[in-house]
């Protein structure tokens, strides 16, 4: 049974709030369809859906895809749900159970029908670029009849290319994988092309981040540096800024000057008395631990005229940094504070909501529970659905705590 982290203390709360074919597809009308220039956003009411193999269930674990669009859109009500299976291809193979039917093609289907999605994010081609150059008219039709069904649910489709395999037993080996796996992303960006949708290419980014630092365990499956860089990854590729703007303060004798998202406070801001509030839009994307040598998007803050010393930062009179003046003038990185513990927490509301979401659609005894042997243990459906009510209360904090908080800030000289 997969462990999650879960380190905040509302699990009795929620039980006291229980009360409350690429040929035909170039030539057919499409549904769905938009500029791969257009804006992005996600509206108040969007469903997104996140459907594909290994690469979108292993984020279970991290949740940073839906932490990142999350914290981009704060004010607005978006429901997420993670549909990612391992080993699965276009035909929901490895949906399959014991049981036949529902088949695991009829299970992919149930699963996004049942999701009612707005947006889906398409991840395959990486189970089936196994099977070589011959396996690829058998996925193009199959990933055709996907967006069909997708087309047909009025909803949006972004497609992702596979990730890369970043190690093998031989280079030999690592070569002629990527090399296949590379066809079958040619394959997923013409069929997106021929369709109007987005197409994003994470192969080559993933390999070139990976230059610079592990980003899988195994070099198949990615670790939570490599889900927080594909969060990012996903940022840039569909346009999205980065999360923060430099800010410089200007001090003089007498007062003070900014520039960026940062408000001064009162009058006679010196070296000795400077107060300020930044326009914090949305929450930080926190860095795991062991993401070193690579670029955040941290909040840098540069502060020129100050005499020569050191001076300390305060959010709220937390203590956050302190540096000396030629630090703070060359730009100094906030990486602390009351937004990254807030972001962290809901970090780990997302992870339980997913935690209940998994085991909700795909319950331990599946077979036994909602198959043929229903008989024994189907009492136990009613369970499942009742997990809807803790779901939804979840949500409802995440609605709460995914908005950032204004802080002031303090510099104070160190005598």
């Amino acid at each position: 049974m997969r462990k999650i982290k879960a380190t905040l203390g509302y699990r009795l709360l929620v039980f006291l709030f229980l009360p409350f074919g690429l040929a035909v597809a170039q030539n057919k009308p499409q549904v769905g369809t938009e500029s791969a220039n257009a804006p992005f956003e996600l509206k108040n009411g969007d469903r997104v859906v996140f459907l594909g193999n290994s690469l979108f269930e292993n984020d279970f674990q991290y949740g940073y895809l839906e932490l990142a669009l999350t914290t981009r859109w704060p004010d607005r009500d978006v429901t997420y749900r993670n549909l990612g299976w391992t080993g699965d291809n276009v035909y929901g193979v490895a949906r399959s159970t014991i049981t036949n039917p529902p088949t695991g093609y009829d299970l992919l289907m149930e699963h996004i029908t049942k999701a009612q999605p707005t947006l889906v994010f398409v991840a395959y081609g990486g189970i089936e670029a196994q099977d070589g150059e011959a396996g690829l008219p058998s996925f193009t039709e199959g990933l055709g009849k996907l967006l069909d069904k997708i087309d047909q649910l009025g909803a949006k489709a972004i497609l992702l290319s596979p990730i890369p395999i970043l190690a093998a037993d031989s280079a030999q080996s690592l070569a002629k994988r990527n090399a296949m796996l590379e066809v079958y992303a040619s394959a997923i960006e013409k069929m997106a092309s021929a369709r109007g949708k987005r197409y994003i290419d994470i192969f080559k980014p993933i390999q070139e981040i990976s230059k610079q630092t592990p980003l899988t365990d195994n070099g198949i499956h990615l670790n939570e540096t490599g889900y927080y860089q594909l969060a990012m990854i996903l940022e840039r590729s569909l346009g999205l800024g980065a999360r923060t703007a430099p800010i410089s303060i200007s001090i003089s004798k007498q007062t003070a000057e900014t520039s960026g998202p940062a408000k001064l406070l009162g009058t006679g801001n010196t070296n000795e008395n400077l107060r300020f509030t930044i326009d914090e839009r949305s929450l930080p994307l926190p860095t795991p631990a062991d993401a070193k040598g690579l670029p955040d998007q941290a909040q840098v803050l540069k502060l020129t005229g100050l005499k020569k010393g050191f001076y300390t930062l305060t959010a709220d009179n937390e203590e956050l940094v302190t540096a000396s003046a030629k630090q703070w003038e060359e730009g100094v990185a906030i990486r602390q504070g009351s937004n990254f513990e807030q972001v962290r927490e809901l970090r780990q509301m997302i992870l339980k909501k997913n935690e209940l979401f998994f085991f909700q659609y795909r319950p331990l005894n599946t077979t036994y529970i909602l198959g043929f042997r229903s008989y024994e243990q189907g009492r136990h459906v009613k369970g499942l659905e009742e997990q809807s009510i803790l779901i939804k209360w979840l949500e409802g904090q995440i609605a709460v705590a995914r908005k950032p908080k204004s802080s002031v800030y303090q510099l104070s000289f160190l005598k």
